[in-house]
């Protein structure tokens, strides 16, 4: 048997026949039967001189027993044409397959036809001879006959041919007892009869085991004829090839195939060691030695054209009493598959744009830079490297420009790095490196500046040139972490400290900053929970009329008193929110807040709220205003909303869209911190702003400049020209009140005229006047 991989049964055909096992099943059945039909003919062509043999033999004998007595023309003729018949008979099988003939004669038609002369020729001799002989005769006669009925037996394989043979005779031999009238012989006629019954159910008994024989042997031959075409198709049109060995691991068998690989004929590898023609593999050789069955064991061998990879299978040969005969199997030449394997691999592990290693490579590197450390005891480095400003390029000169530009940088940080290291590209214009052999934090620390003065060099494009910087984030094994994901992590937390200090910045990891990164996310878990504690307050800070100093409003300033830490301040804990999406829930509960606190106050005092720019991409931030606005029954103009500059700079058309319905309602709409940030003066005429408010740093440096009183001046005739109101914020001496007053300010706002307070405070304050910053009551 071969390996189990090539071993080929009918059944395993069958199953694998298409396309309904039912059909494959009869087309099975019917195969079978034509086979055993074939071989049943070919049984019973070998009978036939058998049969002639057996006519001709007790022909002869009943003509030399009767040779005197009866007459010999009669007798002489008769056994002429039994001889004539038989050879005729045997002459035209002999000849039948030159004219074409053959399967005629090996019906079962011809059976028949053959039976039926035979037993009509012997039925004449009892019919015409046996009624006038003596005893003597009668009983060489019966016997003769007897003879030839069993002659049936070898017609067996056509039960009907049997039965014509032997009835047909032993119906002429029961009619010449009948005719010679001798009460004795009735006894013979019952024995006769049942030696026929005898030879009717024997001939039965032999068809039936024959047939079973026939059919067992016919599925045999057919499930060899399709193994062996299976296995010169595999030989000749397959990968793979042949070859078998005996106990002393010497080749009684192999394909061509190997042979041509080998460029050794056929007839020279038979009788060599299979582990010496293939170069002596210490595996192989372990393989054969253990005598169990094995696959897919790779072996390489040296050929003509070069190195070549092949696989090997095999299943060890025993005999019927478990004895080990050797090991037969097969054999494919993987070279090619193994090559296009090592290329798959190699562009699964490269960058395709700049040629470095790609994530997937650089993690395995970094994991073999850290193992290595760990067993030398030395240290490496492992750096995540991100580039400054590099978006702009892609949306001011496109991909291909930007796609060069990566090129470049790969190329300077390549040649920079040398045979110190490995550079990767773990992501769109982030890079990797990872040094081993031991470097110190100096080294580390020099060469990171070098690739950070590389990459800033200019890149130049056709008329233009293109600049970029540099910020790399470090950490060190074993001191900083040692495994993989830990190094990775901390390498990430320092890379993310650079970013923070600006461009070209190179910093390495800190224990600090992963103390830091773990108090933010325990204040993110806190801040989601601060609401359903009822942690947050709103203090209020006054707003009053530049004209009368009188309380005209409240600028409401969201307050968090933590469980453990205290006051948290807004600078810490707003971005978190805007970050994690906490902002619209705990804004939304500062808009409801601040409407149902300004109930309390007069109707004339308004209430002033800022908004975070994430609130603004909020489509149902309107509803929620109105909401707030019914559930309070206040006015809508007595709620102001204050937003900045930059909210225009990501989404100018989503924001608008938004404070256009806020306004609608009839809320004020308050720019905050006009002049701080991006140029609004394009924004001024493209919404409904009430409200201008001077950043406090106007406020504070007029008093040193005049240009700056001339920027505050501008501000005023611009907003008044848009028929706005203008605040200062942080006025906080009566200097600064006087100037602003002077200068055209509407409403001041400031620590002169009181800090935020919460808002039991604020009741005190409503009604209250002011002069040049001295409170009187109103």
């Amino acid at each position: 048997m071969l390996h189990k991989s090539i071993t080929v049964s009918t059944p395993d055909l069958a199953a694998a026949q298409a396309p309904g096992r039912t059909g494959s099943r009869v087309r099975e059945r019917l195969d079978a039967n034509l086979a055993a039909g074939d071989h049943r003919a070919e049984a019973l062509w070998k009978t036939a001189p058998w049969v002639a043999a057996l006519s001709i033999g007790c022909a002869a004998v009943v003509l030399w027993a009767l040779a005197g007595r009866v007459p010999t023309a009669w007798l002489g003729g008769w056994a002429v044409l039994v001889a004539a018949v038989n050879i005729v008979i045997l002459r035209a099988r002999q000849r039948a397959t030159g004219y074409g003939l053959a399967s005629f004669f090996r019906s079962e038609h011809w059976s028949l036809c053959e039976a039926a002369i035979h037993a009509g020729l012997w039925s004449l001799l009892p019919a015409a001879l046996f009624a006038w002989q003596p005893v003597s005769i009668q009983i060489l006669l019966g016997g003769a006959l007897g003879t030839m009925m069993a002659g049936a037996f070898l017609l067996a394989l056509v039960p009907l041919a049997a039965a014509i043979w032997a009835v047909v005779i032993a119906g002429a031999l029961l009619w010449a007892v009948h005719a010679a009238g001798d009460p004795a012989l009735g006894s013979f006629s019952f024995l006769l009869l049942a030696y026929l019954g005898v030879i009717m159910v024997g001939c039965l008994t032999v068809e039936r085991l024959l047939s079973g024989q026939i059919g067992i042997a016919a599925g045999e031959r057919a499930r060899r004829e399709a193994i062996a075409l299976l296995l010169r198709e595999y030989e000749e049109q397959g990968a793979g090839w042949l070859w078998q060995i005996d106990a002393a691991n010497l080749l009684t068998y192999v394909s061509p195939r190997i042979s041509s690989l080998l460029g050794r004929a056929t007839s020279q590898l038979l009788g060599q060691s299979l582990p010496m023609v293939l170069g002596c593999d210490v595996r192989l050789g372990n393989a054969l030695v253990a005598r169990d069955a094995f696959a897919g064991l790779e072996v390489q061998v040296q050929t003509s054209a070069g190195p070549r990879c092949i696989s090997l299978s095999g299943s060890p040969i025993l005999d019927r009493n478990g004895e080990f005969q050797g090991f037969r199997g097969v054999g494919q030449d993987i070279t090619e598959t193994r090559r296009s394997q090592e290329r798959l691999t190699y562009m699964a592990s490269i960058d395709v744009l700049t040629g470095l290693p790609n994530r997937q490579r650089m993690r395995e590197l970094f994991a073999e830079a850290v193992q290595a450390a760990g067993r030398t005891g030395d240290q490496c480095a492992i750096m995540f490297l991100d580039l400054d400003a590099f978006k702009p390029v892609n949306d001011t000169f496109g991909h291909p420009i930007g796609d060069a530009v990566l090129r470049t940088v790969a190329r300077r940080l390549a040649a920079e790095v040398g045979e110190q290291g490995q550079v990767g590209r773990v992501g769109g214009d982030e890079f990797a490196v990872v040094l081993g052999a031991g470097p110190s934090r100096r080294a580390v620390e020099e060469m990171g500046q070098r690739l950070i003065r590389a990459v800033a060099e200019p890149y130049p494009f056709e008329a233009t040139e293109i600049r970029i910087g540099l910020s790399i984030g470090c950490a060190f094994a074993p001191v900083d972490g040692t495994t993989v994901d830990e190094l990775l992590l901390k390498a990430d937390l320092a890379l993310y400290n650079a970013k923070a200090q600006g461009r070209g910045a190179f910093v390495h990891f800190d224990p600090k900053m992963q103390r830091d990164v773990e108090a933010r996310v325990k204040l993110e878990q806190d801040l989601r929970q601060a609401l359903a504690r009822e942690q947050f307050q709103l203090h209020y800070q006054p707003v009053v009329s530049a004209r009368t100093q009188e309380v005209v409003g409240f600028e409401a300033l969201l307050r968090w008193y933590h469980h453990e830490r205290g006051l948290v301040s807004p600078a810490e804990f707003v971005p978190i929110a805007e970050e994690t999406g906490l902002i619209a829930e705990i804004g939304e509960w500062v808009i409801r807040t601040a409407c149902h606190d300004a109930m309390s106050w007069p109707d004339h005092v308004f209430v002033s709220v800022n908004l975070s720019p994430r609130q603004l991409v909020i489509p149902a931030l309107p509803n929620i205003v109105s909401e707030a606005l019914s559930a309070s029954r206040i006015q809508p103009g007595r709620l102001e909303l204050e937003v900045t500059e930059s909210v225009f700079m990501s989404d100018s058309d989503g924001s608008l869209d938004v404070l256009r319905r806020v306004r609608a309602l009839g809320v004020g709409i308050a720019l905050d911190d006009f002049g701080t940030g991006y140029s609004s003066l394009g924004y001024l005429n493209k919404t409904i702003f009430h409200t201008l408010k001077i950043d406090g740093s106007f406020v504070r440096d007029a008093a040193k400049r005049s240009e700056t009183i001339s920027i505050i001046r501008a501000i005023v005739a611009l907003a008044n020209s848009f028929r706005m109101t203008i605040t200062a914020e942080g006025v906080e001496t009566v200097a600064d009140f006087e100037r602003m007053q002077a200068l055209g300010c509407h409403k001041i706002q400031g620590y002169l005229f009181g800090k935020p307070v919460p808002f039991a405070a604020t009741r005190r304050l409503v009604g209250t006047r002011w002069e040049f910053g001295v409170r009187k009551a109103g």
